[in-house]
């Protein structure tokens, strides 16, 4: 047998296939707005869930007007974590729309809401009603502060929850005010917890017969992403220090001004430092008792951070990722958007998506499954778009999404 020669091999490897979406066949029903409950009903949906939007007729979500930016009549907010759903409008202030909810909800598996608190208990769909007449049915509540407690009522949104938890006070400058992580690291985080307490919920249930109750929140979301800084300040009775770009327990571990911008070094074990000292051209770092470890590191930070800043400075940040990255330590440029989707690295893993039918490009989910990454298979729905289709009244629009603006 002829062994092929390198292009042969290249031309007859085969390209991975798509595999069977892990959760088709589950039926979810979503009475969520905003963003942490819609992301958790987008990334069942995108792992092959049969996702359906229930919102109010009168403007339906709230994220559906959270711009600019507007993209073909929608915020691009509300595009992006509404993809693959369907979607439908009711009233749920009329008894017959409660009543078709209901019995709707018997063929469901999961019920993803996250209403103002109370607001589902008042119309007779909480948790403990509905998984008594629907056993099988998982029922996810994404909550602001929690299921119980004092607060367990009031309702939250990101910056708030940030604040009243901690993580302003561990992020920012030292010398400057806290400051909020600028990403939906909660609205996001919760939604990704949600989904999965949903996945567990349907394992476990595959296993006794019986659904059962799933509580997340924003405020749990915030302590677990402290947990590590809280480990610290329980065992020291200490506050965190805040860093700009670094960390309060690893030296080196932050950005550093080029000549042309910054670039961030992570020599994060004593290994790595020897490197970066040696690439730096002051080997005599790594032989410094102050800075023989970590933790000495840690301790002098005042005298070894000042002496690589005097020298990356001196240099371009080009010259930098590429005289470290030989070296073999870390490194990273900062980047805005565009050059991150530009990197031959985002192509590669293909995370970066078009949305088919709105020509606009979103990150897909973050997992893939033998090589390949769910697709996103559908737009999000118009408001109402699939009322006809269940027996529903239509609410008039556009057949398809069109135009820039709200």
């Amino acid at each position: 047998m002829r062994v092929p020669e390198d292009d042969d091999a290249m031309t007859q490897m085969p390209e991975p296939t798509a595999p069977p979406l892990p959760l088709t066949g589950v039926r979810v029903i979503e009475i969520a707005q905003n963003i942490a409950g819609p992301y958790a009903g987008e990334i069942l949906a995108t792992l092959g869930a049969d996702v359906l939007k229930i919102e109010r007729p009168e403007g339906g979500d709230d994220a559906r007007g959270w711009g600019p930016p507007f993209w073909k009549g929608m915020a691009t907010t509300f595009h992006t974590v509404n993809r693959n759903k369907r979607a439908i409008t009711l009233d749920l202030k009329d008894p017959d729309a409660i009543a078709w909810l209901k019995q709707t909800l018997g063929d469901a598996d999961v019920l993803i809401q996250n209403l103002r608190p109370g607001v589902m208990d008042a119309l007779g769909l909480d948790g403990a009603s509905l998984t008594a007449a629907h056993p099988r049915l998982i029922y996810c509540s994404l909550w602001a502060f929690g299921a119980k407690g004092p607060m367990h009522l009031n309702p939250g949104y990101e910056p708030m929850i940030q604040a009243f938890a901690g993580m302003f006070s561990v992020n920012g400058d030292q010398d400057g005010p806290p400051s909020r992580v600028g990403m939906q690291v909660l609205d996001l985080g919760t939604g990704v917890w949600a989904a999965l307490g949903c996945l567990a919920a349907l394992l476990r249930r595959g296993q006794t017969g019986r659904g059962c109750i799933v509580d997340t929140s924003l405020f749990e979301t915030a302590l677990g992403w402290l947990s590590v800084h809280f480990a610290g300040f329980s065992a020291t009775g200490e506050q965190p220090r805040r860093h700009r770009s670094g960390n309060p327990r690893v030296v080196v571990f932050q950005s550093f001004e080029a000549s042309d911008g910054e670039v961030v070094i992570a020599a994060a074990n004593d290994r790595l430092f020897a490197k970066l000292a040696r690439a730096l051209g002051h080997p005599e770092w790594a032989d410094d008792p102050r800075f023989a470890s970590n933790a000495l590191r840690v301790q002098n930070r005042a005298h070894v951070i000042p002496q690589i800043e005097a020298v990356i400075r001196t240099r371009t940040m080009a010259h930098w990722i590429e005289h470290l990255e030989a070296a073999g330590v870390p490194c990273a440029p900062i980047h805005d958007l565009g050059q991150m989707a530009a990197q031959p690295q985002t192509a590669a893993i293909g995370i970066v998506q078009e949305v088919p039918g709105v020509d606009l490009r979103t990150i897909g989910l973050p997992v893939s499954f033998d090589g390949v990454r769910p697709g996103i298979r559908q737009r999000a729905p118009l408001l109402g778009e699939h009322n006809a289709a269940l027996g529903l009244p239509a609410l008039p629009q556009a057949d398809t999404p069109s135009g820039d603006t709200p």
